[in-house]
């Protein structure tokens, strides 16, 4: 289905050269699940996009030999791409809330891919997008089929698009991250999913534990360069190259250690409601972190999280309840009472993208958040970025290079707590083991406490000392990390812990 010779992809900016993708060669047969792992920046991401014509602006791309479904695509007119996307090759990105059409519901967005590539009439096309949304796993699709991309959850974001990218009927399936911004559980069912339709699948994961699921073959990239494949069971049991090695380690995880006696009260929320319309998305939450203590919060898209994180830090007020941030009254205040406590309380977005302003270089970005006059590199750096990223801007970074500059902007003024939402979905496991030691490094040193929001639980296993588990806006069960994975007293935390992805590495 595809046979690929000698890929290089070269992006030719206004500063200079970068060589994204160099000599990648490999091939994908009919009915066969291959994944792409490495680090973010490894190219992975470019050689699949490159296989729809979609590999950026200002690439070249060359190649011997870019054969697919036995037609040379070195040849191929843009008219050709566009036939070939949505058709043949169905494409999930990884960043929703850009890939779907602001101004255009779910419904319509799936329903123009029906438009173009079959023959259905409008009620047939309506019919179909109702129940591809449903085979993905959307509640109530009528009513999310007529919201749009900003009125969902990243969960219901993510599902959205996989429901458009299945709408034409591909015979393959590029999948780049399809399950970073979902919980366990409705990433089970993806999987699942996935695992049972008969499209070929090419998977692009930073997570091993869903390749070990999903592919029956991994390719593994560094610098733009195959530097290892082989059979999924095989190569994760026993790798040749240290690289491979070292991104299995990395996955393994580690306890990041806890805070053996955490300070004074930094924030503490009371009886939290938050109503829209006639649904109560949050009843009757209370949240309360100490200085140098770290909190996780879990549960499925759409339990509450985001917007208990949204009602902390003061992006939304509550309906009823109150939020005290270092002793003073921080809900129900004018902004302006709120504004010198800004610097001590730093939020980290799920989407960094839509978090940046387009026009700011990474320098201007992490700049506004130091001391007038303090140098950036530094704070770059200790999220493993060089001083090549001060002068890009928000499009020209990875997902995983943007995920480390909002990382870097939420530390740079040493604030007292961080309210994190998903800040390590979208790395991979090496860049998202170093970010996760950073953090723990910047509790023990800076006495930082954070409330760290994720739908993976093994990475809040590993670094909070403390875990709430909400369901339909409420908190379910609570206690120390140790008590709710090993002695789980919910049902509803007992079946987020089964659904959980584990990494199989036996022959």
């Amino acid at each position: 289905m595809i046979t690929l010779e000698d890929l290089r992809v070269t992006f030719h900016l206004p500063r200079r050269t970068v060589e994204a993708v160099r000599g990648v060669s490999f091939t994908i047969e009919p009915g066969e699940r291959v994944a792409i792992v490495g680090e973010s920046g490894s190219g992975k991401s470019v050689t699949a996009r490159s296989l729809v014509g979609l590999a950026g602006p200002g690439a070249r791309v060359d190649a011997t030999t870019l054969e697919i479904d036995g037609r040379d695509a070195r040849r191929f007119a843009p008219r050709d791409w566009r036939h070939l996307r949505g058709g043949f090759a169905g494409l999930i990105l990884q960043d929703a809330l850009v890939s779907l059409d602001p101004l255009r519901t779910v419904g319509a967005e799936i329903a123009e891919v029906l438009r173009i590539h079959s023959s259905k009439t409008r009620f047939e096309r309506t019919k179909e997008a109702l129940r591809l949304l449903e085979e993905v796993h959307v509640p109530e699709p009528e009513r999310r089929a007529g919201q749009y991309p900003h009125q969902l959850s990243g969960g219901l974001r993510q599902r959205a698009l996989i429901a458009s990218a299945l709408a034409g009927g591909p015979k393959l399936l590029i999948a780049d991250e399809p399950t970073t911004a979902l919980d366990a559980t409705v990433q089970a069912q993806i999987l699942k999913l996935l695992a049972e339709r008969r499209e070929t699948l090419l998977l692009i994961s930073h997570d091993l534990a869903v390749v070990s699921t999903l592919a029956d073959r991994v390719l593994v990239m560094k610098d733009g360069r195959l530097v290892e494949s082989g059979a999924t069971r095989k190569l994760l049991s026993g790798a040749d190259h240290p690289y491979t090695r070292q991104l299995i380690a990395a996955a393994s995880g580690r306890r990041r250690g806890t805070t053996s006696e955490p300070g004074p009260v930094v924030i503490e929320a009371t009886g939290l409601r938050k109503v829209y319309g006639d649904r109560a998305v949050v009843r009757d939450v209370g949240v309360t972190i100490r200085r140098g203590e770290i909190v996780g919060l879990v549960g499925e898209s759409g339990s509450g999280k985001t917007t208990v994180a949204q009602l902390l830090f003061g992006l939304v007020e509550p309906t009823s309840g109150q939020v005290r941030f270092e002793g003073q009254r921080f809900s129900g205040v004018p902004e302006r009472a709120r504004r010198p406590l800004r610097r001590r309380l730093q939020f980290i977005a799920q989407d960094p993208l839509s978090a940046f302003d387009p026009r700011w270089t990474v320098r201007r970005i992490v700049a506004e958040a130091l001391p007038r006059g303090e140098p950036v590199a530094p704070v770059l750096e200790r999220v493993g970025l060089g001083e090549e990223v001060l002068d890009r801007y928000p499009r020209q970074l990875s997902g995983g290079q943007r995920q480390r500059v909002a990382i870097a902007r939420a530390i740079a003024p040493r604030p007292s707590l961080i309210i994190c939402d998903e800040p390590v979905s979208a790395l991979d496991v090496s860049v998202q083991a170093q970010v996760l030691d950073l953090l723990a490094e910047i509790r023990e040193r800076d006495g930082t406490a954070l409330l760290f929001i994720s739908h993976d639980l093994g990475v809040v296993r590993d670094l909070a000392d403390r875990v709430l588990v909400m369901h339909d806006g409420q908190v379910v069960e609570g206690g120390t990390s140790k008590s709710v994975f090993e002695q789980p007293q919910h049902e509803y935390t007992r079946q987020l812990l089964a659904a959980v992805p584990t990494l199989e590495v036996s022959a």
